[in-house]
């Protein structure tokens, strides 16, 4: 576990965290889609890409519960810049399939 207190160690996570839950999710879903496993009826065409963009950035909640207890505040309030930008993104890409 990182201990050092830093923002910079904070933005890191909060980049690196969601790029890799994405990957690992997509990843996933690819392997049920060879096996036949999930479906694609009913379901709008930027579902399944608004919906693991949207866990992979909430992922960055783990890390912040865990140096919110370390009282690292400097990591947490990277994560927590990092998570709004993030959200900020995803809410002008996907806010308009939505309503």
């Amino acid at each position: 576990m990182l201990r050092k207190n830093n923002l910079y160690i904070g933005l890191g996570l909060g980049i690196l965290l969601p790029l890799i839950s994405y990957a690992v999710l997509l990843t996933v879903f690819e392997q049920l889609d060879a096996l036949h496993w999930t479906s694609q009826q009913g379901l709008s065409f930027k579902f399944r890409t608004r919906t693991l963009s949207m866990i992979a950035i909430c992922c960055n909640l783990i890390p912040v519960q865990i140096y919110q207890r370390l009282r690292a505040n400097e990591i947490v309030r990277g994560l927590a810049i990092i998570t709004v930008v993030l959200a900020m993104i995803w809410l002008f890409t996907f806010g308009k399939d939505i309503i």
